[in-house]
């Protein structure tokens, strides 16, 4: 008597080999983040110029975020297989995404206050010696900006996975809808601590020439507030979308009117139940119940949603009903 294999229907959410990219980079901008660093935070101290210092300090924090980011990638991908997630590790890429951007508000404000207490105090700086160190850091976080590639961190899978159905469908694949692009909130963080980095290079130059060349001493201290209240920005705009996916927000409404839309030209088929969030970067998952009178096999139905939106983890519900629906 032949036997069926379950192991035909298991999920698989093994989703760490589409970030791989990202993380082999982000080890290169962690190496060159740790030597500028050392080398703006001694400078900085030794010249005395806020700008410098506050560059240095801020590449400290950058370079313990992208530690983290690090870590997200490699805590990922070990433990891609563990059943203990339910829906596999792609979320850590948005915890860590989140974290950093935790960090990167605390940088803006601590470049805040100490650029307030560096106006009133009105501290010696050697705007000469700062100069090309800070010339250094801007060239080190351009080259850092180039190797995480613009920080969209957006994936996009183009292996399609069959998928099976018996009552409850679930199935794997992608269908056309590639106008919405989903975003590695990991690497994202990570640029944009590298983009900040860069700010507060370009700040700290522009204080450093107006001190030494122009004699506006207050420039220097000016430039570590401006710089920080430009990073707080982006700061919230991270923590923001890093914590839609947290909570399973919807990544786009018009993916559900897309689906339920194309549902109910079938038949008299009605979508009771539609869910859909983002599952990883670049990864989304729907879980759909529909209702029809004369209702066909879980794979037509399931079919019929890949080919017009790109799923990762499709669970189709398929309910009887006594009567048809009317059209409106």
């Amino acid at each position: 008597m032949a036997t069926h294999d379950p192991s035909e229907h298991a999920h698989h959410h093994d989703f760490a080999v589409m970030v791989e990219r990202g993380e082999r980079r982000t080890r290169w901008v962690v190496a060159l983040t740790l030597v500028t660093m050392v080398a703006e935070l001694v400078t900085g101290y030794v010249t005395g110029s806020m700008a410098l210092t506050a560059d240095g300090w801020h590449m400290a924090t950058h370079a313990g975020a992208l530690g983290l980011a690090l870590f997200a990638y490699w805590f990922a991908r070990t433990r891609a297989g563990s059943r203990r997630f339910t829906f596999g590790t792609g979320k850590v890429y948005a915890l860590s995404g989140y974290t950093s951007g935790v960090a990167l508000g605390v940088v803006a404000l601590w470049m805040g206050i100490e650029a307030g207490q560096r106006l009133f105090d009105h501290p010696v700086v050697h705007f000469r010696d700062a100069l090309p160190v800070a010339v250094i850091g801007l060239v080190v976080n351009v080259v850092c900006a180039v190797l995480l590639g613009g920080g969209h961190g957006q994936v996009h899978d183009d292996e399609e996975a069959p998928g099976h159905g018996h009552g409850h469908g679930h199935g794997h694949g992608h269908g056309h809808d590639h106008g919405e692009q989903l975003t590695d909130h990991n690497l994202r963080a990570a640029y944009f601590h590298v983009l900040a980095d860069a700010l507060t290079s370009v700040l700290a130059i522009g204080a450093l020439l107006g001190g030494e060349y122009a004699g506006i001493w207050w420039l220097d201290p000016a430039m570590g507030f401006l710089g920080g209240v430009l990073i707080a920005r982006w700061a919230v705009g991270l923590c923001r979308d890093a914590a839609a996916q947290l909570v399973d927000a919807m990544p786009s409404s018009d993916v559900v009117t897309q689906i339920e839309k194309h549902l109910e030209t079938l038949d008299d088929v009605r979508v009771a139940d539609l869910h859909v969030w983002e599952l990883a970067p670049g990864k989304r998952g729907c879980i759909v119940s529909l209702v029809s009178a004369q209702p066909r096999e879980v794979d037509y139905y399931r079919s019929q949603i890949l080919g017009v939106v790109e799923l990762a983890h499709l669970t189709v519900e398929v309910h009887g009903c006594a009567r048809g629906h009317e059209r409106a």
